[in-house]
């Protein structure tokens, strides 16, 4: 009994599947997915790596996988080179002729994004952050920062908030030194491989810029220069509808409304396997009083502590080409903390 125990724990030890290369590199580990000309594999030594299908000179997968061809047809069966054809559940197929291949867990998450709920598959985190100093001068700063995404095979959906609260008490004298409110979502949508439309609504408040409300409407456009396991680069444009409110005491209030032209871009890498950097730049052209411009940056970083449990580090810069009279042209916001990740 000892020796049948012995030899089955030894058979799951070594269970792996094998993939040689052209250039005859052999890779041993477990295939999760191939997405295009990219084959995802688990690798016991070196975690998730990408190999290129079109230069694997062979296969050989021990547990069964869920293979779809470029007819249509789907089977679900393990894999093995034979005469450089691929044996797919009794048929010799060409590798080119194989459209995607997913493991059981990528096949149920596959699954669960066709037709999900409108509840289900949000990732995100909050922030919150508290800073303070006492003694001859009193200080307290409040930071926090929300941001959740939806993505299913086909669209996304954004939303984020984040907000900055700083006073300062010295000689028993109080008074605010920062008040901002920024948030706003975003959805977008394929309509080819690297094609979607996107639109967004933004809002925001900052005390000290005297702007009650900025309420943003736009839409357009967008093109994925990158788009792989690791990294995607999104290439945006397209037009907005702008309304400002301000309030710069002690002169009077007013509003402005300007239709803009936007254009910018989307990034995001994975640094590490629990760290990503996320980037987000747009720039207005207001075509109603054409010369004056907004810009919008955003920067992140985040690493996952624990599952649920993570550091963030964030900036976002706003710039106004013509703001309240007396106020500067640019607001930034920093902050980092620990923050609550969630999903669903």
């Amino acid at each position: 009994m000892k020796t049948v125990i012995g030899v089955v724990l030894f058979a799951l030890m070594v269970r792996a599947d094998v993939i040689v290369m052209k250039n005859g590199d052999r890779v041993t580990g477990d295939i999760v997915k191939k997405d295009g000309n990219n084959v995802t594999m688990k690798s016991k030594l070196f975690g998730d790596i990408t190999l290129p299908w079109d230069q694997i000179d062979s296969v050989q997968t021990d547990l069964p996988l869920n293979v779809e061809l470029n007819n249509g047809k789907t089977e679900q069966a393990p894999l093995a080179t034979s005469n450089g054809q691929l044996n797919v559940a009794g048929q010799q197929v060409a590798p080119g002729d194989v459209k995607t291949l997913r493991n059981a867990a990528e096949e149920k998450e596959y699954e669960r994004r066709l037709h999900p709920g409108w509840t289900q598959l949000w990732v995100g985190t909050g922030t919150l952050g508290w800073a303070g100093a006492a003694g001859n001068a009193q200080t307290a700063t409040f930071t926090t920062g929300f941001n959740a995404t939806r993505a299913t095979n086909t669209d996304k959906t954004t939303v984020y908030f984040n907000s900055v609260k700083a006073s300062a008490t010295t000689n028993g004298v109080r008074a605010d030194t920062a008040q901002a409110v920024r948030g706003g979502l975003g959805y977008s949508r394929d309509f080819t491989k690297r094609m979607f439309f996107n639109g967004f609504n933004d809002w925001e408040y900052d005390k000290f810029q005297s702007l009650d409300l900025r309420l943003v409407l736009g839409g357009g456009i967008g093109y994925s220069l990158i788009k792989n396991e690791r990294s995607r680069l999104d290439l945006v444009g397209g037009l907005s509808w702008n309304h400002e409110k301000f309030d710069p005491a002690p002169l009077p209030k007013f509003t402005r409304n300007s239709a803009e032209f936007y254009w910018g871009d989307d990034y995001s890498v994975k640094l590490r396997a629990r760290s990503t950097l996320t980037q987000s730049f747009r720039m207005f052209h207001n075509l109603s009083d054409t010369g004056n411009r907004r810009i919008n940056f955003d920067i992140g970083a985040n690493t996952q502590l624990w599952k649920w449990l993570s550091w963030n580090l964030t900036g976002s810069d706003r710039y106004l080409s013509n703001p309240a009279p007396g106020r500067k042209t640019n607001d930034i916001i920093y902050s980092t903390g620990f923050g609550i990740n969630f999903s669903h």
